[in-house]
């Protein structure tokens, strides 16, 4: 194009007025956010360097509610989790630079997806000169943030552990070569602000896992109190893996936190579980999501578990404060459901005796009318010859 016609076509859109038709919104930002999601969808299992389902990212945002300072990612890939806090500043009133933002990717293609998603949305961020890998080339090391929020890649074997065996990150002991888990968790504490807290994802088996250390590893994190709640999530949540999964929050400070005006009581040596897994909504046949209410409920749990003059009390099947002795006594295994017990079940005042001879009536006459239903279906294919 020659460079009178390209003066023109500059001209064509300096000249233009645009005017706010959608009130604020960001409108551009959510078209773009929406073809990660459907690309995600296409891309299979290599869609999850770059996208968290939405739901995930807003309860680990709405727990954590990073109102003000220093937001912190190092696999950040297209950076959902600091367009969340974004809006979670914006819809309580807060200002967009009350929110610092630093995040590292290791992909080059997802880590400009990041710097796409975030500058159209108009929000300011470090993400480095540069894509690297947060183990080996770390871009902000001496960074401490109020807020760690990520989804790191799940039960990474090739993470490079082997040329990685020592360092003041392992504080809790060395991370195995064959899995990343806890590589990711002693990052995420390493970075964090002495008031800080750090909410991420974690496969299932984080909770458990006695191969190559990683129990060991566990019980140092639990014995020096860090550990504030856990959570175990529904399956079917992620575009591109069935895992199932949970959440970590993890603080350096159960006295009175970040966010003093909250007046957090006193945490030390309890950790809060719930077991989220029978929430959520199919959204497809493959896909579930989390609704706004089930968000809520979770968030409302550890919100009042947490505060002073909170109305917190266990509930069977759900949730259950533990001291750090009962963790000890079960071998520091963090699995919710091994802590929430069973839901209450409502008998109705009902004796039992007269409930087993209730439900007994019904199991025969279900029998019976499966009995008949079967005569039906062997008439029916004896009719056109398939009979047995």
């Amino acid at each position: 194009m020659d460079q009178t016609k390209l003066g023109e076509v500059i001209s064509l859109f300096t000249n233009l007025t645009f005017q706010d038709a959608h009130h604020g919104q960001d409108t551009l930002g959510h078209v773009y956010e929406y073809f990660l999601g459907q690309f995600a969808i296409a891309e299979g299992k290599r869609g999850g360097q770059f996208y968290t389902a939405g739901c995930v990212v807003q309860l680990l945002v709405e727990m954590l509610q990073p109102f003000k300072g220093r937001v912190y990612d190092p696999c950040c890939g297209s950076g959902g989790m600091f367009v969340q806090s974004e809006r979670f500043v914006e819809a309580h009133n807060g200002q967009r630079n009350d929110v610092s933002i630093f995040g590292q990717e290791s992909n080059p293609t997802t880590w400009r997806l990041a710097k796409m998603n975030l500058a159209i949305r108009g929000i300011e961020a470090n993400l480095g000169s540069k894509w690297a890998d947060a183990f080996h080339e770390d871009l902000h090391p001496g960074l401490k943030a109020d807020f760690v929020l990520a989804n790191p890649p799940f039960n990474d074997s090739d993470w490079g552990g082997d040329k990685l065996r020592s360092g003041d990150r392992w504080a809790y002991g060395v991370p195995p070569l064959g899995n990343a888990n806890f590589a990711w968790v002693q990052h995420f504490i390493h970075h964090l602000a002495p008031h800080g807290y750090a909410g991420f994802v974690l496969a299932n088996g984080s909770l458990s896992s006695q191969q190559s250390g990683e129990g060991d590893i566990r019980r140092a994190i639990i014995d020096a109190d860090l550990i504030d709640c856990i959570v175990s999530l529904p399956g079917q949540l992620f575009f591109t893996t069935q895992i199932p999964v949970c959440l970590w929050f993890v603080t350096r400070d159960k006295t009175n936190g970040l966010v003093r005006d909250m007046k957090l009581r006193d945490r030390r040596r309890e950790t809060l579980f719930i077991d989220a897994r029978n929430l959520g909504t199919m959204q497809s046949r493959t896909l579930k999501v989390l609704t706004e209410k089930d968000i809520s409920t979770v968030a409302d749990t550890y919100h009042a578990w947490r505060e002073t003059g909170g109305r917190y009390t266990d509930e069977g099947g759900f949730a259950k404060s533990v001291t750090t002795e009962r963790i000890a006594a079960e071998g520091y295994v963090l699995t919710p459901a091994r802590y929430v017990g069973a839901a209450a079940v409502d008998e109705e005042g009902e004796p039992f005796e007269d409930r087993i001879a209730r439900l007994t009536k019904t199991l025969r006459e279900q029998m019976a009318a499966g009995d008949l239903l079967e005569e039906r279906i062997r008439k029916a294919l004896g009719r056109v010859g398939h009979g047995w």
